[in-house]
């Protein structure tokens, strides 16, 4: 009689809760404004001063009274930016000004070069259309002094980056990222530039998981290949918790003799759960030692990448600040027939293409097998059926999660359109 798992099976939404009970936000640090793109920021900023912190002219030409309308203007002087000239503006008058530059005392309004004629100290104003501040940036216009400019929970893009320079602040308060021990566990794999011996096969898990992380975000910790005996297995996991927020295994979670990763993970901590109603990544493990949280991953490569992508990749974000953990879910309709056991919810591999009509069309990439690395190789959705309904036919419509880019498709001739 084989033997029976002690963890009992759950959903996903179970498992998906209980991840996110435990994971939680790393302590903030504080980085160089320009090294923390791609971090969440970890207080809220305000401006000490307003921007412009002058009234400034948006345009190359001249400062003028408005009042005074079109003709000619006597120039009295030239104001450049980066500093500010003795220069005034009376009626009849008019100053030469830069792009940024500060409007001279007495001007209200900036004429551009375009619309003026430049002649024996004289310029005459060609336009009927000026009024009390055009083409001024007004003190406050961009940011008021106080204002908040960036909310505690912002992802630092480039522009979040360039708002810091503006404000001033060169350091800036952000979550850390998390550090993840990986490695491999097994007698039967080696590294990849070593050649298998009879009954072995080369590492990919490690490093295919290691790129996940980092695309989470994350910083991986390489930990190795971990054969299957008991002492080495717990000497590494340690050296890895003591250098890591998270671990993240793959192998040695199912129920064989030699599938060391749970027990060891019940004696040092809390596993939360061992088995999860799925396909891929049935024995898919969740603990906790330390307060840190322990991945233990399916063998095959596609169990480990779906689960990865699953339950994974979202505790990393929130361990990292993030608020938007989940990947977007959206509805599509599948190309073709889909085979799928009831028993199970399977996440299978699809690309996806968005018509003009906004439909999210779903092909399979081919075979479904746990181990066919080759099903993930250029999809970019998975295609999720439900327990409880067998095959799906052609034009079914079922929920899709997006894990890269949607091209659209065009007219015959045009080229495609990245979407979402």
């Amino acid at each position: 009689m084989p033997p029976e798992s002690p963890y009992p099976m759950i959903s996903i939404e179970e498992a998906l809760a209980i991840i996110q009970r435990q994971a939680r936000p790393l302590p903030a640090v504080t980085l160089a404004f320009q090294d923390a793109l791609g971090y969440v920021l970890a207080e809220d900023v305000f401006a000490d001063e307003s921007m412009p912190p002058f009234a400034a002219s948006s345009v190359d030409g001249f400062a003028v009274v408005a009042a005074d309308g079109p003709g000619l203007r006597r120039v009295v002087g030239d104001q450049a930016a980066g500093y500010i000239a003795d220069v005034r503006v009376e009626s009849g008058t008019a100053a030469r000004v830069t792009t940024g530059a500060p409007v001279p005392a007495g001007a209200d309004a900036v004429v551009m070069v375009e619309q003026t004629e430049l002649s024996d100290g004289q310029v005459d104003i060609l336009t009927n259309d000026i009024q009390p501040g055009s083409n001024v940036r007004s003190i406050g216009q961009d940011i008021e002094s106080g204002q908040l400019v960036l909310a505690g929970g912002t992802v630092l893009g480039p522009a979040e980056l360039g708002l810091l320079g503006t404000v001033g602040r060169a350091e800036v308060t952000v979550y850390r990222r998390p550090t993840v021990a990986v490695m491999s566990t097994g007698d039967e794999i080696v590294e990849p530039h070593e050649k298998p011996q009879p009954g072995q096969i080369r590492d990919s898990n490690r490093f295919t998981l290691m790129s996940v992380v980092r695309q989470a975000g994350a910083k991986p910790l390489d930990l190795g290949i971990v054969r299957d005996k008991t002492g080495s297995l717990g000497e590494i996991i340690e050296r890895g918790l003591s250098k890591a927020d998270a671990l993240l295994t793959s192998g040695g979670v199912s129920m064989g003799q030699l599938d060391l990763v749970k027990p060891y993970l019940a004696s040092r901590g809390t596993v939360h759960f061992g088995r999860v109603n799925t396909k891929p990544g049935k024995p898919v493990t969740f603990a906790t030692v330390d307060g840190k949280p322990c991945f233990a991953m399916p063998g095959f490569p596609v169990s480990a990448l779906v689960s990865f992508e699953v339950f994974v990749r979202p505790a990393l974000l929130k361990m990292a600040g993030h608020s938007q953990i989940y990947r977007p879910r959206e509805q599509a309709t599948l190309a073709h027939h889909f085979k799928h056991a009831a028993e199970r919810t399977e996440f299978q591999r699809v690309v996806l293409t968005r018509r003009l009509d906004g439909t999210l069309i779903a092909s399979s990439t081919g075979f479904q097998g746990s181990g066919r690395l080759l099903s993930m190789s250029g999809a970019n959705g998975l295609v999720i059926l439900p327990r409880g309904q067998g095959d799906f036919e052609a034009g079914s419509v079922v929920e899709a999660l997006l894990i890269s880019r949607v091209e659209m498709e065009m007219a015959e001739g045009t080229a495609p359109i990245q979407g979402v």
